[in-house]
């Protein structure tokens, strides 16, 4: 990995390219971050998955706010990107259910509001670097490298994180199939958008230099993510476990 990621004066294959994006989102998954493993072992409460959608709104929920910043700055002649994009913020937004409602009725049955959720003020700092991450990349860079960023390093872990926990919210915390819809449509849905994204960076990352500057983004992407995910359980869960033992 370390070769391809510096090797950055020659235009990688395709397939080299994609290897190379896969690892630089390896050993910075999130769904191995300790929220996550102590949500997979069945040692978090509801009101930890409280504070968790309280954050995670603010996160996921202007997803497609980046999107729209992206999609500016897409080029006309890029029509399967541009399509991809607003596609991906229509299925946001629009398209049967909004996924942010989702998210607030999984919030609710956790035993929070809708008004809490949101609430930026309920955002820890963590969280509130990231969504400006978020809006930063989308604005500023080339809409191939922040397609990199937001949907190949942080929106394509999605299916792996959530597999491995809506498991665990039927069997350990007893959540209904109703409560975790959201957890079942993005388990499938960001299987296709993950992939899409990955279609994007591949087809038009066409130097050297913008395959570098798309590895770096997807590596930062994780990073943040992973970063986000830890944090969740640094500021909520930790507490908790320390004061009962």
């Amino acid at each position: 990995m370390t070769e391809v990621l510096t090797r950055d004066t020659e235009l990688l294959s395709k397939e080299d390219f994609r290897t190379a994006l896969e690892d630089a989102i390896k050993g910075r998954e999130a769904k191995d971050a300790s929220f996550s493993t102590a949500w997979a072992e069945g040692k978090l409460t509801r009101e930890h998955f409280a504070r968790w959608a309280e954050n995670h709104y603010h996160y996921v929920g202007p997803f497609a706010d980046y999107l729209s910043y992206i999609y500016a700055n897409i080029p006309e002649q890029f029509s399967f990107a541009k399509d991809f994009t607003l596609q991906n913020m229509y299925e946001e937004e629009l398209a049967d259910v909004r996924h942010t409602d989702l998210l607030i009725k999984f919030a609710e049955a956790c035993g929070t509001t809708r008004e809490r959720v949101e609430d930026p003020r309920n955002m820890n700092p963590v969280t509130r670097g990231l969504q400006s991450w978020c809006y930063a990349i989308a604005m500023r860079e080339n809409f191939v490298a922040a397609t990199a960023a937001l949907v190949v390093g942080l929106e394509s872990q999605v299916p792996s994180i959530y597999k491995k926990q809506i498991v665990p919210l039927r069997e350990s915390y007893g959540f209904t199939e109703d409560e975790i819809e959201f957890f079942e449509l993005h388990i499938t849905s960001d299987v296709v958008h993950g992939e899409r994204g990955y279609q994007i960076v591949l087809d038009h990352a066409d130097t050297p230099q913008l395959q570098q500057r798309c590895l770096q983004l997807v590596r930062w992407g994780a990073e943040m993510r992973f970063a986000y995910t830890r944090a969740l359980y640094d500021y909520y869960v930790a507490p908790d476990l320390e004061g009962s033992k």
